[in-house]
C-alpha cells in the first residue's frame, strides 16, 4: 500500500505531482490498478550495467540478471500507456543492443519509433581507444500509428528562422519567397498564361508545370506585393510567405547535440549548484534533455511517469512544463535530494529550462511512502 507522509509533501495550488519511494517494479504493480492506459510518456534512466561504481547505486550486474530486470518493468510499464503514448528509455553502448531486442519483443517491432543519438559530453576521453561521446534515447510507442499522428513537431530552429529576410522592406516583416509554378497534373486552363515582371518581361511556366493562381488572382497577389520578382524587378515570379503568418514547426531530427541538450557534465552543475553540500549523482540527465522529449511526447496537463526517478529531473522538468507526474526512486536520497529539488521548483527555482518555459514558482506534490503489507 503507498502511505502519504505529509511531511515531505508539498500541497499547493494545482498539485499535480506523485513522488513514491519504493521498488520501483512493487509500486508500478500497485499504481497500475490506478493509471492504467493514462500515461502519456514514460521516460526511464535506468542503471546502464556498466560496470561503474556510483554515489547511491552500483552499476554492476551480471547481464543476465540486469536484462531480466529490464524486461520485467518493460513488461509493466507498456500497461501504463495512452494508445498513443510513448516510453523513452536512456542508455549506453554496453547493453543498448540487447536492450532493443527486449523492447522489440515487449512492446512490438512495429512499434519502435527510432533511436535518439545524444551528445552527453563534448570534451575527449583520451583513456579509452575511443572517446564515447554520446548515449541513446530508445523510443517506442504503445501504438506508432497512434502516436506519429499526435506527437508534436518542434518550433523552428534559428537557421530555420534565418531564411526569411526581409529584402524590400515590405511592413508585413520577414518572408521567403517560394516558387510560384506548380505541377501542372491537375490544371485548369485559367492557370496557363503569361506573367509580366515590373521589368517588362514575360514569363510562361515550365513544361509541365501551371501557376498556383489563374490569372486574376495572379495580378491581384502582385498589385498587393504578395509576388517577388527579384531586386531587379525582372526575376521569375515567386510567392512572399511572411513568417508572421506561420507557426513554423519541424519534424524531430534523431541528433541530439549538446548545445540544445545540455550534457551530463552541465547537468551536474545544475544539481550541485541546489545541493553543493550534497552527494549528488554523477551522471544526472540535464533538465534539457527532458524538456525536448516531453515536448515531442506530450502536452499540458497530461500525465509523465518515470520509475527510476534518479536526481528527479523529469520530475522537475514536468513540474515547470505544466505536465502531471509519477516518480519512482527506491534510493534514500528521494528526501534529501528529490523532495528537496522540486520544493526550489515550487518557490522558483531558476536553473535548468526555468528561464525557457518562464518558470516562476508554484503548484505542489504528494509523496508516498510503499509499504509492504
Amino acid at each position: 500500500m503507498l502511505k502519504k507522509i505529509k511531511k515531505h509533501s508539498c500541497d499547493g495550488e494545482g498539485s499535480g505531482g506523485e513522488i513514491i519511494h519504493g521498488d520501483n517494479l512493487q509500486v508500478l504493480q500497485e499504481l497500475l490498478k490506478k493509471y492504467s492506459g493514462l500515461v502519456r510518456c514514460i521516460y526511464i534512466d535506468p542503471p546502464y550495467n556498466n560496470g561503474e561504481e556510483y554515489h547511491h547505486y552500483m552499476d554492476n550486474r551480471d547481464h543476465a540478471e540486469w536484462l531480466s530486470m529490464i524486461e520485467a518493468r518493460l513488461r509493466i510499464l507498456r500497461s501504463f500507456l495512452m494508445e498513443n503514448g510513448s516510453i523513452w528509455i536512456s542508455i549506453d553502448d554496453g547493453e543498448v543492443h540487447y536492450l532493443k531486442v527486449a523492447a522489440d519483443k515487449i512492446f512490438g517491432r512495429e512499434n519502435f519509433v527510432t533511436s535518439v543519438v545524444w551528445q552527453q559530453r563534448t570534451t575527449r576521453e583520451n583513456r579509452k581507444a575511443f572517446s564515447n561521446n554520446h548515449e541513446y534515447v530508445l523510443v517506442y510507442a504503445k501504438n506508432y500509428k497512434s502516436f506519429a499522428v499526435s506527437a508534436n513537431k518542434l518550433p523552428g530552429t534559428q537557421e530555420i528562422l534565418d531564411r526569411y529576410k526581409n529584402p524590400d522592406n515590405d511592413p508585413r516583416g520577414p518572408w521567403q519567397s517560394v516558387s510560384a509554378n506548380v505541377q501542372a497534373g491537375h490544371a485548369a486552363a485559367s492557370q496557363f498564361y503569361q506573367v509580366v515582371s515590373p521589368s517588362g518581361r514575360l514569363y510562361s511556366p515550365p513544361n509541365g508545370r501551371c501557376w498556383a493562381y489563374n490569372k486574376a488572382r495572379m495580378e491581384s497577389e502582385i498589385a498587393n506585393n504578395n509576388v517577388w520578382f527579384g531586386a531587379g524587378g525582372d526575376g521569375v515570379p515567386r510567392i512572399k510567405k511572411f513568417l508572421k503568418d506561420k507557426e513554423i514547426r519541424v519534424t524531430p531530427e534523431t541528433i541530439w547535440l549538446a548545445d540544445e541538450c545540455g550534457t551530463s557534465k552541465s547537468a551536474k552543475k545544475h544539481v550541485l549548484k541546489m545541493f553543493p553540500d550534497e552527494a549528488v549523482f554523477d551522471t544526472p540527465k540535464p533538465e534539457e534533455l527532458i524538456k525536448k522529449i516531453l515536448s515531442i511526447a506530450t502536452n499540458e496537463g497530461e500525465l509523465v511517469l518515470d520509475a527510476f526517478l534518479g536526481s528527479g529531473t523529469t520530475a522537475a522538468v514536468a513540474h515547470k512544463m505544466g505536465r502531471r507526474y509519477v516518480g519512482i526512486e527506491a534510493g534514500d536520497h528521494i528526501v534529501n535530494i528529490v523532495v528537496r529539488r522540486l520544493r526550489f521548483v515550487v518557490e522558483g527555482e531558476p536553473g535548468g529550462i526555468s528561464k525557457s518555459v518562464g518558470w516562476q514558482g508554484g503548484g505542489g506534490f504528494e509523496f508516498y511512502r510503499h509499504m509492504l503489507e
